[in-house]
């Protein structure tokens, strides 16, 4: 029986001062060919577990990189996907690029990230330089709602899909979330518990989705069944932590402290919890507490914090299977894809007041059971 020759025993470094090591080089140590050096390094094909360990102890020891470049103009087109975000400082963001990436391993796509920093013009700069890659398609949450980087990436003729921050129009495909339904199951839980005095702490109205979550809880506010409930306050806190803390720790001062708030995003509701416990404003003793999107920090938090969750995982999902088509060919006019949000109620809310309208109670759980999946 014929014998695969086995791998020195021994592992000495590349030299330096030399070029790149090739694949032939990593073939030759590993005693394999370089389709199969190919195959296991872009996961294209599966490879025996035995050899792809010789393949990737080879490569780790001549210091091998594969040449994307090359690779590139050999197929014709790049398996690369660029990702541009807002801000990489939000977890919300990250969460969707891991799931993006996640989608794109399986497909052994790579992609390149870069953040905005929530700057238009620093936003036009990343993207210039994302497509300067020249990648296969690009995924993107704006900046602003009229993202005018979309006509740098049409000008390209590059396939992309918006996530999140979706205008009005219909000119990309999108995938977002039902902002409005998603804030009014907030809404409609806080009615159901008795509170008539809410503030909305709202990141900027600038923005398509933030300015839908206000439309949602205003009209839970319209539609409930009780006479004479003021409209909810809304106070705009900014895009980072510390603008929020102090920007509502300064509304409290003034103004005095509502029954409940609600947060429109996840830096929000961090920015309420520091600016409530600056004025030492218990929750939910002295105010309750809805928070957007769900984060593990809101489930081990003292209390635990109800919150808003948003099907994140899901969102990357779908933004990559439109993408995806339409790198196949798929045609047709723009899709958007609006996904449903689920409401977490844990120990940050509680009834101040018995709910006058039985009603009112029986429409709220009616709201929170068509509206949360599964």
């Amino acid at each position: 029986m014929s014998r695969t020759p086995a791998p020195p025993e021994t592992e000495e470094p590349a030299p330096k001062g030399r070029g790149p090591v090739s694949m032939r080089e990593v073939a030759a140590r590993a005693g394999v060919s370089t389709a199969t050096v190919s195959n296991v390094l872009s996961g294209r094909k599966a490879v025996d577990p035995v050899l792809a360990e010789r393949v990737r102890a080879a490569a780790a020891a001549l210091d091998y990189r594969i040449d994307r470049a090359a690779s590139q103009l050999r197929s014709g087109k790049a398996r690369v996907v660029a990702v541009l975000v807002p801000s990489l400082e939000n977890p919300f963001f990250t969460s969707i690029v891991a799931g993006l990436e996640r989608a794109a391993n399986r497909e052994s796509y790579d992609i390149i990230v870069a953040s905005a920093n929530d700057d238009a013009a620093i936003e036009a700069a990343r993207l210039a330089a994302l497509l300067s890659w020249r990648p296969s398609g690009v995924i993107v949450i704006p900046s602003t709602d009229a993202f005018p980087g979309r006509r740098t990436i049409e000008a390209a003729g590059v396939p992309y899909v918006v996530v999140d921050r979706v205008a009005a129009d219909d000119w990309a495909d999108a995938v977002m979330v039902d902002n409005a339904g998603a804030a009014r199951l907030a809404a409609d839980h806080l009615l159901g518990l008795g509170h008539a005095r809410v503030l909305v702490a709202a990141s900027s109205l600038a923005l398509a989705n933030i300015r839908e979550r206000c439309d949602g809880i205003a009209a839970a506010f319209a539609g409930f069944s009780r006479s004479g409930l003021d409209a909810p306050e809304v106070i705009e806190v900014g895009l980072t932590f510390d603008t929020v803390a102090e920007r509502l720790e300064a509304w409290l001062a003034a103004r005095g402290r509502p029954s409940a708030i609600i947060a429109l995003t996840n830096f929000a509701t961090l920015g309420v919890l520091a600016a409530l416990s600056r004025l030492a404003i218990r929750v939910p003793d002295d105010v309750s507490l809805v928070g957007f999107d769900d984060y593990a920090w809101m489930r081990a938090a003292a209390p635990s914090i109800t919150a808003v969750r948003q099907p994140v995982d899901r969102m990357a999902e779908e933004a990559w299977r439109r993408l995806v088509g339409r790198l196949a060919g798929e045609a047709g006019p723009p899709l958007r894809l609006r996904l449903p949000c689920s409401l977490e109620v844990r120990a940050s809310t509680r009834a101040i007041a018995p709910v006058a309208d039985g009603r009112a109670a029986r429409h709220t759980r009616e709201v929170i059971d068509a509206a949360t999946p599964g």
